[in-house]
């Protein structure tokens, strides 16, 4: 049969058909091929410094380069702040995928406790700038080391460094004097210039540390470095150095603060000794003290609770804050202010029956030897602590001349260059009272100043202060801890410096000198006792503080006491009284009187400064 024209096969029409589809497969090829080229062009011409930016932004990355701490040395040289080197764990946010799930895996690596993983978070979190890391752990272990090396692979954004870490070789004896660092917090990013404490994560918290933060720190640095894909660290590029901070000479003689320290042999209290001549804090010890070194790395929620909680208040720096009355170590003072204004002369006496009453008053107000001391005087009653004579003084003084005179020798006032914390404590007035209590002044009052209680709370630094100023025979040169920054020594002349005390008489100087060497070489003394075998010439003055106030026919009992309920011990120094090189002051919290348990612990300060370079005879 034969087949139908139509369904016969044309060469023609398929070879038209061909080219069409040619022609349109090349026309979408040449489309294409144009897209592509112009969008090419497009990258590569008229986009070409943006993505070049964006593409060196991926490859190399600035890191800044913290400076190096500045050491802390006593004046001989003695290294008490260095830096020794460690691990830190850090992390940045930005290079990091998931935060939450990195962070789980750091704890469960590092093995923290719930509260330590939630300090992770918070620091995960500190952090001024892009690309800044956070500081998430200081110290790390060897074996913390090796398991993070392990699973470095699944932590982007970690990084192990190497620092330099403050360490503190005396932490629990120089504790309250130095301060310590501490990491940077949340409040401390938003004050601090970021450039300048860019990658640094630890500043200066308390003490010196912190009064002297800005020298000590130094100028942060930076370098450039080429990075791979996962921002690894290929190679460097470029730096600029960081400026370490500036080396700290301070006035502190470590061997002496050690004595301080030891000689408080863990009660509570504290011990000031300052240089007259300089205002060079030789010692300044507050017990009980604490291991700063604690702090710097982070001191767990635990110990750190166990500090707070502790009743002696480790953590309370006694010797720039302890606000104690005074007691009769302020008797020395009085009689300046006494003579400075005319109100007694050294030869004047007064009658002492053991109580002083004021007039049209049946209260007796009573010295502390019941029957009392009989004719005294201006160096009797140094020597024998006769509270009629301070009395009648206060009385004839009254609050208004008491206060500008005590003012003159620092009560009331923050009295040192740079200590940082000190406190102004309390010397009280007329004015003081109306504005705390809305009430008049008493002349009763007027009687418990006289003899250092009532309102008056003094700082160990502040007696210790005023009593240099007597030693220099009223020039003031303000106490400082700080000798050096550097090779550079600090200018002898401080800002605000109060004027010196003058006197219409010098001869009245001697007559308080001769006073307080009978309190320790007189046969009536009080602290006769620390004066047995002395080798050089010391004034000094007993102080009891009243914790407990008694009824007027009560009598002071301290075995009937608990034991914080008893008396401060209080006394104060300065030796050679010729020419005075130290002065001291001394608090022993709830020991009783001054003369039986500071007196000795003053004696053995100056006994060290004085006489430790002697040869021993041949």
């Amino acid at each position: 049969m034969r087949k139908s024209r139509h369904n016969l096969k044309s060469p023609e029409q398929e070879l038209r058909i061909f080219r069409v589809r040619a022609l349109l497969a090349l026309l979408l090829v040449l489309l294409l091929t144009g897209l592509l080229v112009g969008r090419l062009a497009y990258l590569q011409v008229a986009q070409h410094e943006v993505y070049t930016t964006r593409s060196e932004k991926n490859r190399v990355r600035v890191e800044p380069l913290p400076p190096t701490r500045g050491l802390i040395y006593d004046r001989n040289g003695v290294l008490l702040a260095e830096n020794r080197p460690t691990y830190n764990l850090t992390l940045v946010r930005e290079r990091v995928e998931d935060l939450e799930a990195t962070l789980d895996r750091l704890v469960a690596i590092l093995e923290l406790s719930e509260e330590e993983a939630e300090a992770f978070r918070v620091r995960s979190r500190q952090r001024k700038r892009p690309f800044q890391p956070a500081l998430l752990m200081s110290d790390l272990n060897e074996g913390q080391i090796a398991r993070l090396a392990v699973n470095r692979h699944l932590l982007p954004g970690v990084e192990v460094e190497a620092q330099l870490l403050r360490y503190y070789p005396d932490a629990e004896v120089m504790a309250h004097a130095l301060g310590y660092v501490g990491r940077i917090n949340a409040e401390e990013l938003e004050r601090l210039d970021a450039g300048r404490y860019a990658g640094t994560h630890f500043i200066g918290k308390t003490g010196v540390e912190r009064f002297y933060e800005e020298e000590l720190h130094g100028e942060a640095g930076l370098r450039k470095v080429e990075t791979n894909a996962r921002g690894r660290v290929l190679r460097e590029l470029g730096r600029t150095d960081p400026v370490p901070g500036k080396d700290l000479t301070l006035t502190l003689d470590k061997s002496l603060q050690e004595l301080a320290f030891e000689l408080l042999d863990g009660r509570r209290g504290a011990i000031v000794a300052i240089e007259p001549a300089t205002g060079g804090i030789l010692a300044m010890a507050s017990a009980p003290g604490y291991d700063t070194n604690q702090f710097v790395t982070g001191i767990d929620v635990a110990s750190y609770r166990g500090l707070q909680e502790d009743i002696d208040l480790p953590l309370y720096n006694r010797a720039i804050r302890g606000h104690y009355p005074p007691g009769s170590t302020i008797k020395p003072f009085l009689a300046m202010a006494g003579l400075a204004e005319g109100v007694i002369t050294p030869g004047k006496t007064i009658h002492d029956p053991g109580y002083f009453q004021l007039p049209n008053d049946d209260r007796r107000y009573r010295n502390w030897l019941s029957w009392g001391h009989g004719r005294v005087d201006l160096e009797r009653s140094l020597a024998v602590s006769n509270n009629t004579y301070y009395y009648t003084l206060a009385h004839d003084l009254g609050i208004d001349r008491i206060y500008r005179n005590m003012t003159n020798f620092g009560f009331g006032t923050r009295v040192a260059h740079d200590v940082f914390g000190q406190s102004r404590a309390l010397m009280p007035s007329r004015d003081w009272k109306r504005e705390r209590y809305d009430q008049a002044w008493y002349p009763g009052e007027t009687l418990s100043v006289g003899i250092g209680q009532g309102y008056w709370q003094v700082t160990p630094l502040q007696l210790a202060t005023a009593t240099a100023v007597l030693a220099n025979r009223g020039d003031w040169v303000k106490p400082r801890l700080a000798q050096r920054l550097g090779d550079e020594a600090l200018p002898e002349a401080l800002p605000d410096t109060p004027e010196d005390i003058d006197l219409a008489n010098e001869g009245w100087w001697d007559s308080v000198f001769s006073g307080m060497e009978k309190v320790v070489s007189g046969h009536e003394g009080t602290a006769r006792r620390t004066g047995v075998g002395l080798e050089y010439r010391m004034g000094g003055k007993s102080g009891t503080a009243q914790v407990f106030s008694l009824g007027q026919d009560e009598k002071y009992n301290a075995d009937e006491l608990a034991e914080r309920l008893r008396d401060h011990a209080l006394f104060v120094a300065f030796a050679p009284l010729e020419a005075p090189q130290i002065a001291v002051a001394v608090i022993v919290e709830n020991a009783g009187g001054g003369s039986t348990h500071a007196a000795h612990l003053a004696r053995a300060m100056t006994d060290a400064w004085l006489l430790e370079d002697e040869e021993p005879d041949a």
